[in-house]
């Protein structure tokens, strides 16, 4: 019985730490911030004591670029449609 316990606890213990090192130590990093001050959306900021924080200023710019309205010139001739 205390071998399965120690079994579940040092498989408890590993799962814990896959789990911190895939998610709590990349959205730790400062690639992401870094990603968003390239498209335009936040700043580094700095207080009267030099201590740096993160301000969110406008939306991102987004990767895909959006399209133009298309406008079709209207036609001088009359249009006739036909029912079926």
């Amino acid at each position: 019985m205390k071998h399965l316990f120690l079994i579940g606890m040092l498989c408890g213990v590993l799962i814990t730490a896959a789990v911190t090192y895939v998610f709590a130590i990349p959205a730790n990093s400062d690639h992401w911030r870094w990603e968003i001050w390239n498209r335009g959306g936040a700043a580094w900021t700095y207080d009267k004591t030099g201590h740096r924080s993160w301000k969110w200023l406008v939306d991102p710019i987004l990767d895909t670029p959006t399209q133009k309205r298309i406008t079709v010139p209207s036609s001088d001739e009359k249009v006739r449609t036909e029912r079926l």
